[in-house]
């Protein structure tokens, strides 16, 4: 018995499209989280008399946390019922976020940010394992596209969420009606997805390492892990740098910077359609291509004197990202064979350690007062990843 029909002899009918729809929320929500506070560090700096650079904390400790949670309920999802695992962490998060906005210290902040990041991880891994599990090989990587689209439009949805909310009702009511969407996020994914099959119910920790043996062995899946570091790396990191830039070099007050993060979103349009572009000009071609945009749209906007041409440069860099990412998901699947499944799990967890080091990294570079330095340096990351691109040997990947 296949898995569609498993799910149809429990009284549902595998609607596949609307499946897609809620795990791109999912993604979205959960993965919004992270992007939080990055217009919040100024606001947490001068609410707790801390420095920017401590405040900056609330992100990369998210960040961190998340990553390592990556690896662990990957690796669980396997085990368990991967519905339940997404659920868990739902109503996990609906607990946790609402204390946050409760909290009079930094310290506890960071730590509550923490604890928030691991939760966070129940979604991603298990997500991408499941459509494996439940949708059929040719609505895979449309359905990645989608997912992986939710995590990237997290990364401005989460900051214009924040901004609004901080600006009309205080940064406290940030997480009290966060707390409310994972609530109903929850009973979403409670009612309305269906229960996978598990492919991996042998799953040991012999086998594990046999698997981890094979894909650091393999030099193409670590030259892929090697462009995942810059991704969120650079992409964090610019919009870390944004607002301060826009405020110190064309007097932008905080609804018109609001307006050019909220611009990025229509970078991010070619995402859900990457298995489109793959179609037709090749996956590593797409994935050299959206490199390139990156790499291109981050230096100019690092130079460009003029706002609207920067606001463009902004979309350039967001639109390659949002290319590249669910490509080189599909390519690290590929490459891991009988291993994929912590492949990409590792690959999750190195594209979040990118955006775990960006706030550190970039609040350094901040320090020098010099923004052309802080810009370029994120754009030569990024621009390491597009010429080891050129390494990667290709291989006829399936749709």
């Amino acid at each position: 018995m296949n898995k569609v029909a498993t799910i149809e002899n429990n009284g549902r009918k595998n609607n596949y499209n609307f499946i897609t729809l809620i795990l791109f929320w999912c993604g979205l929500v959960v993965v919004s989280s992270l992007y939080l506070t990055i217009p919040l560090v100024s606001i947490f700096a001068d609410n707790f008399n801390e420095t920017t650079a401590t405040a900056a904390w609330t992100g990369s400790v998210f960040s961190l946390c998340y990553a390592i949670g990556l690896l662990i309920f990957g690796h669980l999802s396997d085990r368990l019922d991967r519905k339940q695992i997404i659920l868990l962490g739902l109503i996990c998060l609906t607990i946790i976020s609402p204390i946050l906005g409760t909290v009079e210290t930094l310290t506890f902040l960071i730590v509550l940010r923490g604890m928030q990041g691991f939760l966070a991880a129940t979604f991603a891994p298990v997500a991408l394992a499941y459509i494996v599990d439940v949708f059929p090989e040719e609505r895979r990587v449309t359905a990645t596209g989608f997912v992986a689209s939710g995590f990237l439009m997290a990364g401005i949805i989460g900051q214009v969420f924040s901004s609004l909310v901080s600006q009309w009702l205080g940064w406290q009511s940030v997480f009290y009606i966060l707390g409310g969407v994972y609530f109903l996020t929850a009973i979403l994914v409670a009612v309305l997805i269906p229960k996978g099959e598990r492919t991996n119910k042998n799953e040991n920790l012999m086998s594990t390492m046999h698997q981890l043996k094979t894909i650091f062995t393999n030099i193409y899946l670590i030259y892929c892990y090697i462009i995942t570091v810059t991704l969120l790396l650079s992409f964090v990191g610019m919009y870390t740098v944004l607002g301060n830039y826009l405020t110190t070099n064309f007097n932008l007050d905080d609804n018109q910077i609001l307006s050019v993060r909220a611009v990025g979103i229509f970078g991010m349009l070619l995402s859900p359609f990457s298995g489109k572009l793959v179609e037709k000009f090749g996956i590593y071609n797409v994935i050299r291509s959206g490199l390139l945009l990156a790499v291109i749209g981050l230096t100019i906007l690092g130079i460009s004197s003029n706002l609207a041409f920067l606001v463009i440069m902004s979309v350039v860099f967001v639109a390659g990202i949002s290319m590249t990412v669910p490509s080189l998901i599909t390519v690290v699947g590929q490459l891991g064979g009988q291993s994929r499944g912590m492949a990409v799990a590792l690959y999750t967890f190195i594209l979040f350690i990118g955006a775990t080091l960006a706030p550190i990294i970039a609040m350094s570079l901040l320090k020098t007062g010099n923004y052309f330095l802080t810009f370029e340096t994120f754009a030569v990351l990024i621009g390491i990843g597009l010429f080891v691109s050129f390494f990667i040997k290709p291989k006829k990947i399936r749709y």
